[in-house]
């Protein structure tokens, strides 16, 4: 499975993040606010608690704010309010539910998009959602909670690694959306790892674990795929300039990023019809089984068909039967059943069905 997936990216770019920064997913992680403001020539990164002052930066530089979980929906919805952004922009935020999609506004544009990961080897695909709003110099993004998805980007402004500190904000969202893009690429990674475990269980000894297992990935399967197929219509959308704020170097880049939702849908797709295709063969399997099980007891069956037949006989209480008196009688009863069983195997033998 893993040799369909032809992109990678560099481990420090495609890396899950460090386990410290993985919450409990039944728990929503607190909400935290954090800043980065940058310019080709200057870097700066802080924490702030306060939403305050936190709109359009006025020194020409680059701002993303990056508020990290949603468990505080007073802040993000203070935060959103500040930013002037529409009622239904702060409620598509903290509804974590909603649809990949890309809202266009007159001074900036809204994304949702889903994020994916295992938190362990024997767990469920997992999701979280994140928002991104992009201004003319202004870069705004929600984080659901769990995973940290953008920590590729933040090392690369600190290391002034590429063009992304010379760039513009649109390019800084391309960024954020090719980091998104690349965590895809690991889930699948680690989705194709599982299937080929399933396969190999299913050569050796499928059982009513392995049924249960293939729905799991099954699920999994349609979830990304359920995912990925709208991301592809946004960036379509943002490489065809729905929004005056994506430049038309960066727009080269989306195409990229869109190329890469293609080869994620189409490594679905084959993922689908290869479970499909283990499911049937477990299907196959346990049919076959059940045959051999069916097989076996109806020899024993017919075996003892003519055995039944000859005791039953001898079993009936009428007053004169020859051979009752006769001293061989037993013993060549016996002679005759084992005669007649050996003569049944060996038959059975003889046309294979043994």
């Amino acid at each position: 499975m893993l040799r369909l997936l032809k992109r990678r990216r560099a481990p420090s770019e495609a890396e899950h993040p460090p386990a410290a920064e993985v919450c409990p997913p039944s728990r929503p992680r607190p909400t935290r606010v954090s800043v980065v403001e940058y310019n080709a020539e200057e870097f700066g990164e802080w924490e702030v608690e306060r939403i305050e002052g936190l709109g359009t930066p006025e020194n020409g530089k680059i701002r993303w704010i990056d508020v990290q979980g949603l468990a505080d929906a007073g802040a993000v919805q203070a935060l959103c309010d500040s930013l002037g952004l529409h009622p239904l922009v702060a409620e598509d935020v903290l509804d974590t539910g909603e649809r990949t999609k890309l809202d266009v506004f007159a001074d900036h544009f809204f994304l949702v998009v889903d994020t994916f990961y295992y938190p362990d080897g024997d767990s469920e695909l997992l999701s979280d959602q994140v928002s991104i709003i992009v201004f003319a110099n202004l870069v705004v993004t929600f984080q659901e909670g769990c995973v940290d998805a953008f920590g590729p980007v933040r090392e690369r402004l600190r290391a002034d690694r590429g063009h992304l500190r010379a760039r513009g904000a649109d390019y800084l969202a391309y960024a954020l959306l090719d980091t998104l893009v690349d965590r895809y690429f690991v889930t699948l990674e680690e989705l194709g790892e599982r299937i080929e475990a399933l396969e190999d269980e299913l050569a050796h000894k499928p059982d009513p674990e392995s049924l249960r297992a293939i729905h799991r990935l099954r699920g999994d399967t349609a979830l990304v795929r359920k995912s990925v197929w709208p991301l592809r219509a946004v960036l379509n959308a943002l490489v065809r300039g729905e929004s005056s704020l994506v430049q038309a170097p960066t727009t080269i880049y989306l195409r990229d990023v869109y190329d890469h939702t293609v080869e994620i849908i189409e490594t679905t797709e084959t993922f689908r019809e290869v479970l499909s295709t283990m499911l049937d063969i477990y299907l196959s399997s346990v049919s076959n089984r059940l045959n051999e099980i069916m097989k076996f007891l109806t020899i024993i069956a017919t075996v003892f068909i003519p055995l039944t037949f000859i005791v039953g006989i001898y079993g009936m209480n009428f007053r004169y039967m020859p051979e009752l008196e006769w001293p061989w009688g037993y013993p060549m009863v016996w002679a005759v059943m084992v005669t007649a069983a050996m003569w049944m195997l060996y038959y059975f033998r003889k046309k294979r069905w043994l």
